[in-house]
């Protein structure tokens, strides 16, 4: 898909501008990184990974790395599901992935790696994983159970049969086969007909850990100074060059920082070692960053990135040490982008959830619709998978990890679609539908679309991105929006559809204590009334000073931006300083983070042993730093018992005394918590009855169909699934 970066239409010229890398003519600057897909079969490429990346090679993007591959699989090999390099008969299943992408225009490098001492199949089979030197430096190996549920952790181990990793220094043996795997490998893809390899320096594999001052503390020539610890790099790359001549691209990834560990890679450091794979034959330089901590905030740190341009820095700081194009990585998007290039701090812009969310990103950019593409809301559901070696799945794009199942067809036999709720499924359902060629009314009470993702964007903007998103997109497709509509089921059957969706969203439940009807005590839907004037608070008025600003700010329109509230909430909010909040599984802690940082002092009362699990663990584990951070105290194994005008009463389980442990008793302790407001966290159930309402009030022949919390409670990704789901069957 070839873009003219001086189009009117197209809104990023830079980013979508042509560049040479050595021996490769690229279509634009978007790159899609290396990420994981789980999906081969004992290294060898499926039809389903060809599909993943056909997809997005036809979506736009200039150059495609394949997933990290094992080059002397299945030795340092991380998984069976990942690429082997390793012998002939994977050059077939290459040339067949090199043909799909490139009949796109795009071009493709496979990620070549050793993994040293995060070789999982290694320790499954029983061979000691390879690393420069021995002790290994401390990386707080239980890091990683912190905030992780048992049933992660099991799903963790499974990788290894539960086995420890064992580890052996390497010989100058080991790395002269080593270096001789990386040639090998290289060949094997040049005979696939691909454009070259991005030898992987990176994310503590053997050759990131020999470039690492922290963990190399060698004597001889492979270590010991910076053209000692590049030497195992350094011998790579020539012979990749010496095996596969110059016209094949030889690009190099490399650590810009390692946040965890002191004397570890810094950005000086890598600016160095960028500097000499570059003399020694590298076409180009992709910076990215690790944490030798994988737990808590660690991997969010490196090599996830959870803040916009986060490695920006690092690829500048390699941008000004070599003469080879840079590959910035690290949640940039598309206006970012074109501000790096611009203002020379790197030359290409690596993608990757983003590449996810939305393989056509590229082509609606250059087409000039920036609006129609599918965000990343960074809530790390992807790539909690690879924790596991299952295939990604995405929160927002319901065919990754399905690439087995046919694209949307038109439909054979075209009808009208009511879909009542216009929260993410309702919204996805009526996209799918009607870009399928069905008819669609969309049915939403609120005056506004987005339901519960709209409100949860003030605590979590990335959702307010969706949902801008969603209506884009279903404007496009031609969806009949009636918002302001309170729907009964005579209103649905009077529209004579031939099929319905409810999509209504769920309920919230007040617990059954005393106290839970006071007026300070707010559910999720109290909360969004009292912040956005939306339904009937009742006996929850807040007083009169409250009321006044919050007409004003409903005359003024601010009530109806959430944005604009999110502003506002910074410097007043209609809650006490003192807030408890019930519930601490993802809204709670959300919540707690959010008002916190506005200065309240929160308490989080969660009844289960574990926090947040409803998020993707590494989004888990960052949010609940964050909110510790800012002063949030959480409580598990705490029961609800009362709510007073002033106080929390709550009931926690504690290790039985030496009496009661006798008798088999648990010992519970009653503790008060200080609260000027109760917000109810939790409580939230399907609610199905509006759509048994509607089935029966519909003819016979007419399918009523579920989708979102108001058939399960599944949060975005769940209401995005079903909706999907439906929309492709209707």
């Amino acid at each position: 898909m070839p873009s003219d970066p001086t189009s009117t239409r197209n809104s990023h010229p830079l980013l979508l501008s042509p560049i040479s890398v050595g021996p490769m003519d690229l279509r634009n600057r978007i790159v899609l990184p290396a990420m994981d897909q789980n999906i081969c079969d004992n290294g060898l490429i499926t039809d389903p990974l060809i599909t993943h990346y056909a997809e997005r090679a036809r979506g736009g993007a200039g150059l495609l790395i394949l997933e990290t591959a094992a080059v002397a699989f299945p030795y340092g090999a991380t998984a069976r599901h990942q690429p082997a390099l390793s012998h002939d008969g994977v050059i077939d299943g290459l040339r067949r992935l090199g043909e799909a992408v490139h009949t796109h225009g795009a071009k493709m490098v496979v990620q070549a790696n050793h993994h040293g001492r995060i070789s999982g199949v290694d320790t499954a089979e029983d061979r000691p994983s390879l690393v420069p030197s021995l002790p290994l430096p401390d990386a707080d190996p239980m890091a990683i159970m912190r905030d992780t549920t048992m049933d992660e952790l099991m799903a963790m181990a499974t990788l290894t049969g539960g086995k420890m990793p064992t580890y052996a220094e390497a010989s100058a043996d080991d790395l002269a086969w080593v270096v001789d795997q990386f040639a090998d490998a290289a060949w094997r893809v040049q005979q696939a007909g691909l454009d070259g390899i991005e030898v992987h320096a990176g994310h503590g594999y053997l050759i990131d850990t020999f470039l690492s001052p922290a963990w190399n503390q060698r004597t001889d020539g492979y270590g010991g100074c910076v053209e000692g610890r590049a030497r195992l790099l350094l011998e790579v790359v020539r012979a990749v060059r010496s095996r596969c001549g110059m016209n094949f691209a030889v690009l190099v990834r490399l650590n810009g920082r390692d946040a965890a560990l002191e004397g570890g890679i810094t950005p000086d450091l890598a600016a160095r070692y960028a500097a000499l794979a570059a003399d020694a034959g590298a076409d180009a330089i992709h910076v990215t960053a690790y944490s030798s901590i994988t737990g808590g905030t660690g991997f969010t740190e490196g090599p996830l990135p959870w803040l916009d341009c986060q490695y920006e820095d690092l690829a500048r700081t390699v941008k000004t040490a070599v003469d080879v194009p840079v590959v910035a990585v690290g949640r940039i998007h598309p206006d970012d982008g074109e501000r790096i290039i611009s203002d020379g701090g790197a030359d290409l812009i690596a993608m990757g959830r983003q590449l996810l969310a939305d393989p056509d990103l590229p082509k609606r950019l250059a087409g000039g619709r920036p609006e129609l593409v599918r965000p990343c809301i960074n809530c790390f559901v992807c790539v909690a998978q690879n924790f596991w070696n299952s295939a990604p799945v995405c929160a927002v794009n319901a065919r990754l990890g399905h690439q087995d199942e046919p694209e949307p067809t038109p439909a054979p036999t075209p009808g009208h679609v009511v879909v009542v709720g216009g929260g993410p499924g309702g919204m996805e359902a009526a996209r799918v539908a009607a870009e399928r060629g069905h008819r669609v009314t969309l049915l939403e009470r609120s005056n506004h679309l987005g339901g519960t993702a709209r409100f949860s964007s003030l605590t979590t903007p990335l959702n307010g991105d969706l949902v801008r998103y969603l209506i884009a997109a279903i404007t496009e497709a031609g969806v009949d929006v009636r918002t302001g509509t309170t729907v009964s089921p005579a209103m649905v059957a009077a529209l004579r559809p031939d099929a319905v969706v409810v999509a209504t969203g769920a309920i919230r439940s007040r617990p059954d204590v005393p106290g839970a009807e006071l007026p300070h005590v707010l559910s999720g839907d109290d909360l969004r009334s009292l912040l956005t004037g939306e339904g009937d608070l009742g006996v929850r008025r807040p007083g009169v000073a409250a009321r006044a600003v919050l007409t004003t700010a409903r005359l003024l329109g601010i009530t109806s931006d959430i944005g604009r509230v999110r502003s506002l909430s910074r410097r007043w909010m209609p809650l006490g300083s003192r807030v408890v909040v019930v519930g601490g599984g993802l809204v709670g802690t959300e919540l707690a983070e959010f008002l916190a940082e506005r200065g309240r002092t929160v308490t989080v009362l969660e009844e289960g042993t574990h926090l947040a699990t409803e998020m993707a663990h590494p989004r888990r584990w960052r949010a609940l730093h964050e909110a510790r951070s800012r002063g949030v105290e959480f409580h598990t194994g705490t029961r609800l018992a009362a709510i007073t005008p002033s106080d929390v009463v709550a009931e926690m389980t504690v290790e039985a005394s030496d009496d009661r442990a006798s008798r088999d008793e648990p010992e519970v302790l009653e503790q008060r918590f200080a609260a000027d407001a109760v917000l109810l966290a939790g409580g939230v159930e399907p609610e199905r009855s509006l759509a048994e309402a509607i089935e029966a009030a519909v003819e016979d022949d007419v399918t009523v169909h579920m989708v979102g919390d108001a058939g399960t409670v599944g949060y975005i990704e769940g209401a995005i699934r079903t909706g999907y789901a439906v929309g492709c069957h209707l």
